[in-house]
């Protein structure tokens, strides 16, 4: 049973976002203004957005499960407003158009775009407008996702843990490989496409434009990065507790994300297992991985579905958004005639904002994993758990039982 549970509700264009986390133990000091929403704002940015991030600024409303500054153990619960709604009230009404509604005013959609959820969802939940499906498979339901991330983030720095992302290549530009700063998202969140490397943040830059200029768009590759976990958490023992497989799934789960590597992933298929596997070094200096540690990091910090203690890498591989201003051939839903697909409001490119929220995504895993592993209905309990085990793995050492 997971330790921690979140669900989100809203449309794009509906009223607001709803977002529900529950599992944070008692305790947690939690300030939205200081702990959410610097979180929503750094999704809404990156080279290549469109027009609906001029309009929204994501705050977080906070409605339970804090008093006072802290957690309550309780569910918290958190409404982030759409500011665009005031322009979609008659189009995104709960009550059925009365009589005299001018069919235009209730913005229906009957072209699907390729590749997004327009026709398998009108087709699932028969429907013709696909309005109805795209309000609910937009990428704005992703702001409910980070804040609900962002407290499972502000949870794990408690424990020792960090969570960071970059962006490792847009549409065929592709960053060197360097180092990765202890503080990536200090450094990468003022490039304009979050990227380590200047050189290719520049020409992905050039590459966007490009893109918009031919009224098309571009998906990339984002990392996320995780440092501070220790040795131990998730499961070999059962498929559903391998750690690699829930961190997969959660990354799959965002829009428009079709592809997954931990570590080397796919690179690590071509090569001989003597330039993949990490070999197994001591570390005194290493408390959280039991004094030691792996003199390369290739598997990305998992083994066996299991934390390794060495920072977690995670990639994403976005495609490019399915709108298109050069829009591509559909189908009419009404009477099955070739038209052109409908254009909705989008971006250009979104991957530096696909790297937020894969944070996101990676931090609620993480904190349910670790609360799985150490329990704890208040911090405290939570923290004297985990130190148990850390000095557990420290006097373990090598001695014979």
């Amino acid at each position: 049973m997971k330790s921690l549970h979140f669900h989100t509700a809203g449309e794009s264009h509906g009223k607001a976002l709803t977002a529900l986390l529950e599992g944070i133990p008692a305790g947690l000091e939690l300030d939205v203004t200081r702990h959410v929403d610097p979180e929503l704002a750094r999704r809404q940015g990156g080279y290549g957005r469109g027009r609906r991030m001029q309009i929204e600024h994501d705050r977080a409303e906070l409605l339970s499960g804090v008093r006072l500054g802290e957690t309550l153990g309780s569910p918290i619960s958190m409404l982030i407003w759409n500011r665009d709604w005031e322009n979609w009230t008659i189009a995104m009404a709960h009550e059925a158009p009365g009589e005299g509604v001018n069919p235009k005013a209730l913005r229906p959609h009957y072209l699907p775009r390729p590749g997004h959820a327009d026709l398998v969802g009108a087709l699932k939940y028969d429907r013709r407008d696909v309005r109805d499906i795209l309000e609910r498979a937009s990428a704005r339901e992703t702001a409910a996702r980070v804040a609900c991330g962002a407290v499972a983030k502000r949870f794990l720095v408690e424990v020792g843990v960090s969570i960071g992302s970059h962006v490792r290549s847009i549409g065929p530009i592709a960053a060197e490989e360097t180092a990765i700063p202890n503080d990536l998202n200090d450094v990468v969140d003022g490039d304009p496409v979050r990227c380590l490397d200047p050189d290719a943040s520049a020409r992905m830059c050039e590459e966007i434009d490009a893109a918009k200029e031919r009224g098309d768009t571009l998906g990339g590759v984002f990392e996320v990065v995780a440092r501070g976990l220790p040795v131990g958490l998730g499961s070999y023992v059962s498929w559903d507790r391998k750690l690699d497989g829930r961190l997969a799934s959660a990354i799959m789960s965002i829009q428009a994300v079709k592809g997954v590597e931990l570590g080397i992933g796919f690179e690590g298929a071509i090569r001989p297992g003597s330039q993949v596997h990490d070999p197994i070094v001591p570390a005194q200096d290493r408390p959280r991985s039991g004094g030691i540690a792996r003199a390369t990091n290739r598997a990305g910090g998992l083994e066996g579905g299991v934390t390794t203690g060495e920072p977690l890498l995670v990639r994403g591989a976005m495609k490019p958004i399915s709108t298109l201003r050069k829009r591509l051939p559909s189908v009419d839903m009404r009477d099955g005639s070739e038209g052109d697909a409908a254009v909705e409001r989008s971006d250009v490119c979104a991957v530096p904002a696909a790297g937020v929220v894969g944070e996101a995504m990676v931090a609620l895993v993480l904190a349910d994993a670790l609360l799985e592993k150490f329990g704890g209905d208040s911090m405290g309990e939570t923290r004297r758990n985990l130190d148990g085990y850390v000095t557990y793995l420290a006097e373990r050492g090598f001695r014979e039982r």
